[in-house]
């Protein structure tokens, strides 16, 4: 028999989801019939699937012992021998990282260990922060995600209080984003509101602008200004009202002025005529605006951050400074 005690950071989860992260290698129909079964007991006693777990419970296992062992992929941290992270704010409860173009936030598949969150976990190890052997099923998590061709702040949450916070506050539209790009053209007007619809075709991994509603179309809304032009380029900020699969990308080139280096919606010729195979898309600034309560992250509540600077803006646009950047 084994047993776990409840700490902090599992406390609120329904007992057969904690389970099934404290005990990973324990499969789901399994916990069912354990649980229903009375070989998963809670504090001594019989407990329902989905019994709330809370802080000092105690849940005792009747199984066996290589139920116990942790899947390897989950410590992918510990192959980051010297993480690499660029850090644009931090604190107790919260990390933001700029993450860096052709780097992916989480694995996608066995080989591939050397990702953001692996390179966060393996800082927050380094730094005392966390303890993965003191934990039972909270490991610091991203609550955000971008593509891999694209760069910007991700938000990490170093406790579970944080990473319910900020997944209800991104739900809930209460995190503004703004992305930098370069444009093909000069945008007209120079400021304005881009509001279609997009239909996303799932096998080609690529989304449609409709102007009209339609089945499987959803609204999608983006307000845009252009900040800098030179030559045959335009840097444009996006403000994202709505977060649709490829929005900007796919609505930028339906209104004329497709991304620098987009594969999939840019113009081929002019993208291999500048060398660029990656779309120039950053998510660069985030403002946290919070309508309701926001717990233990009340106190950010209005702050902006912003990195420190975008490569294909210092190369096509230079003398240009991100607002709020340091000197």
């Amino acid at each position: 028999m084994r047993e776990i005690i409840v700490k902090k950071n599992d406390a609120g989860q329904r007992l057969d989801r904690f389970v099934g992260k404290a005990v990973p290698l324990l499969p789901e129909s399994l916990i069912q019939k354990y649980i229903r079964t009375k070989y998963i007991k809670l504090n001594g006693k019989r407990a329902q699937r989905d019994d709330r777990v809370q802080e000092g419970d105690v849940l005792q296992f009747y199984i066996r012992d290589e139920f116990f062992e942790k899947p390897q992929e989950q410590n992918s941290y510990l192959k980051v021998g010297n993480p690499r992270l660029t850090v644009v704010y931090e604190d107790e409860n919260i990390l933001l990282a700029d993450k860096k173009p052709g780097v992916l936030c989480h694995s996608a598949g066995a080989w591939d260990y050397n990702t953001l969150i692996a390179n966060i976990q393996a800082y927050l190890v380094k730094n005392g922060e966390w303890d993965p052997r003191a934990e039972n099923s909270f490991a610091p998590a991203l609550c955000n995600r971008i593509d891999r061709n694209t760069g910007g702040i991700v938000i990490a949450a170093k406790n579970a209080e944080t990473l319910r916070i900020i997944n209800e506050k991104i739900a809930d539209r209460e995190i503004e984003k703004y992305y930098l790009c370069a444009v093909l053209g000069r945008p007209r007007p120079e400021s304005g509101r881009l509001e279609n619809f997009l239909f996303k075709d799932a096998s080609k991994n690529q989304v449609f602008v409709k102007s009209r509603p339609e089945p499987g179309a959803k609204t999608a809304v983006t307000e845009y200004r252009v900040l800098a032009s030179r030559k045959e380029l335009s840097l444009v900020e996006c403000h994202l009202l709505t977060g649709r699969t490829h929005q900007i990308r796919a609505q930028m080139s339906h209104a004329g002025w497709p991304l620098l280096g987009d594969g999939k919606y840019g113009r081929e010729r002019i993208n291999r005529q500048y060398g660029e195979k990656r779309q120039a898309l950053y998510s660069y600034r985030l403002v946290f605006d919070f309508k309701t309560d926001a717990g233990i992250l009340s106190y950010l509540n209005g702050k902006s951050f912003q990195v420190q600077s975008v490569d294909f803006a210092d190369k096509y646009f230079p003398g240009f400074t991100i607002p709020g950047a340091k000197e």
